[in-house]
């Protein structure tokens, strides 16, 4: 192992708490908790559902419900263990991205997939130019 992995192991671990994260004197009082935990979902909610508005929208919209999730996290263990095992999938993924091979078929498909929008674009000018069919004057 490396000192590296030995402190991201000691992060994962200082941060492996489940559970409220609230300030100490709130989680005294039991009235005091529940407000603080009813107000930590409906920002949480406000934030997840403006995510949603924004994933049919130009936006950042997975972005805004993924901080949502965070807001949840501070308080609920089963937003945290939804965002662990989203960080998980993410760190999965962007390892195997790195992998030559698939960074290869990727540009390959990419250049492929630019190749083709080039030729139907080049197609299409050549068929009816620059011209658009409502500008007939």
């Amino acid at each position: 192992m490396t000192a590296e992995s030995d402190e991201f192991a000691g992060a994962v671990a200082k941060d492996s708490r489940l559970g409220s994260r609230a300030p100490g004197f709130i989680r005294k009082s039991r009235l005091l908790h529940q407000s603080w935990r009813v107000g930590v979902f409906v920002v949480g909610l406000a934030v997840v559902a403006g995510g949603v508005v924004l994933l049919p929208l130009p936006g950042p919209g997975w972005v805004v419900i993924f901080g949502g999730m965070a807001i949840w996290a501070t308080e609920f263990a089963w937003a945290q263990r939804v965002l662990r095992w989203t960080r998980r999938k993410v760190a999965d993924a962007a390892r195997a991205a790195l992998d030559p091979r698939v960074r290869r078929r990727n540009l390959l498909l990419t250049t492929a997939a630019a190749l083709a929008l080039a030729g139907l674009a080049g197609c299409y000018l050549w068929q009816f130019g620059l011209d658009t069919p409502w500008a007939d004057s």
